[in-house]
């Protein structure tokens, strides 16, 4: 299947993109972020697994339960924080 995903803030800058369309066995959010971990030293460092990494599938938090379906759109970005 194929997915669109989005990095965000400190991800985006680490990666060195903002997006990118992917093409996925991948069923759940778990087995996209392995795929990611995978796939550049920057993916392994921005999405490592002690990282806090906050995910969404179709502009909806998700965890990494989350089951995935064709053309959906993937957002991975830090936890926010503020003041």
């Amino acid at each position: 299947m194929n997915v669109t995903i989005k990095y965000f803030a400190s991800i985006r800058e680490a990666i060195g993109q903002g997006s990118e369309s992917r093409e996925t066995s991948a069923l759940t959010l778990a087995g996209l972020r392995d795929e990611l971990l995978a796939a550049s030293p920057a993916h392994a460092a921005s999405l490592a697994r002690g990282r806090a990494v906050r995910m969404a599938v179709n502009q909806v938090m998700r965890d990494e339960t989350a089951l995935l379906a064709d053309g959906c759109e993937v957002a991975f970005f830090p936890p926010v924080t503020g003041g």
